[in-house]
């Protein structure tokens, strides 16, 4: 087979550059499974009512980031509320893969040493005549009264946000990986 002109050669991996995305295999992982006291604490910061949304643009391929209204809805799995206004609603419909950072910072102390959980993603909508519609509306709205303003307009649409892996940073030296059925 002849090489296409057109399209570049892969690039092939430097020996002595070592590959990110796999660990040394000398050097011990630092995350470590979760034991009962992390998923404690996942379970805390999942009923935040918020979380950073990361998501890219599908018109100039960079990075975008949103404060979302959130909710582990016990039916429905993780939602969130979208208007079709958000720039973010254009990008999960083109581009689904995303990510949610769910945390608050504490009064004091390092930002960094307070718990954090960074969920990977993959957004779907809810259609409007979806059957599960009306009870996530009802609990929605159980958790934000205030959304019955905005909840029925016509561009508003709820996501589901199935999870696909996690990262539990509980504090300076407490990391964790979290199994998607965990969440």
């Amino acid at each position: 087979m002849t090489p296409d002109p057109e399209r570049p050669a892969p690039e092939r991996p430097d020996p002595e550059r070592p590959d990110p995305e796999r660990p040394d295999p000398e050097r011990p992982d630092p995350v470590r499974p979760a034991n009962a006291e992390a998923l404690a604490l996942v379970h805390r910061l999942l009923s935040l009512g918020h979380a950073a949304l990361a998501w890219e643009d599908p018109a100039t391929g960079t990075p975008g980031i949103s404060r979302i209204a959130f909710a582990r809805d016990a039916q429905a799995g993780m939602l969130t509320l979208v208007s079709g206004l958000a720039p973010h609603f254009r990008a999960l419909r083109e581009r689904p893969d995303c990510a949610l950072m769910l945390g608050d910072v504490g009064d004091k102390g390092d930002p960094l040493t307070h718990p954090r959980l960074m969920i990977r993603a993959r957004a779907g909508f809810v259609a409007p005549d979806d059957p599960a519609r009306p009870g996530m509306r009802s609990r929605w709205l159980e958790r934000n009264p205030k959304a019955t303003i905005y909840i029925d307009l016509p561009d508003f649409a709820f996501v589901r946000l199935t999870p696909t892996s996690a990262l539990l940073n509980g504090g300076f030296g407490r990391a964790f990986h979290i199994a998607p059925e965990d969440l």
